[in-house]
């Protein structure tokens, strides 16, 4: 994984959202640029650990001068109409672009489930169970709102 980032971002990651923990965390943190700035929302891949994994890279805050800050959705739920207002025009016009995992047929949804917790997806994984509607098995709820509204 640290090979990849290396060569996908040769000059290094400014700004992450960090939202999964673990190696991903560790391998990001290596190839963080100077300064750069890391929103940590959530470590999935860690909630259902009995033992969670410690980082073990965490000197790079140190000496890469990388500012790191936890947050939660709740603390901004009284921005949430601002939020959507900027935010949804920029998913129209193609500014803001994001990935699903689609599988299809409600029968796919536990292992799209336990794929969420080992890694296997890539994105938002969505299990679409008819033509008309799909399931987002982990969606914040701004995310939620965004679809939602795209779909009407």
């Amino acid at each position: 994984m640290i090979v990849s980032f290396a060569r996908y971002f040769p000059e290094g990651i400014d700004i992450y959202f960090e939202n999964v923990g673990g190696k991903m965390l560790d391998a990001v943190l290596l190839n963080m640029r100077h300064h750069g700035r890391i929103a940590l929302c959530g470590m999935i891949s860690q909630y259902n650990l009995e033992q969670p994994e410690s980082v073990q890279n965490l000197i790079a805050v140190l000496y890469k001068h990388i500012r790191m800050e936890g947050f939660s959705v709740a603390e901004y739920y009284d921005q949430y109409s601002k939020f959507l207002d900027f935010v949804l025009p920029c998913i129209k016009e193609g500014k803001i672009v994001y990935v699903e995992d689609i599988s299809e047929g409600l029968e796919s949804g536990p292992a799209a489930l336990i794929g969420l917790f080992s890694g296997r997806n890539v994105g938002k994984q969505v299990v679409k169970v008819a033509q008309e509607w799909s399931v987002s098995l982990y969606m914040s709820s701004f995310q939620s709102h965004c679809l939602s509204y795209m779909l009407h």
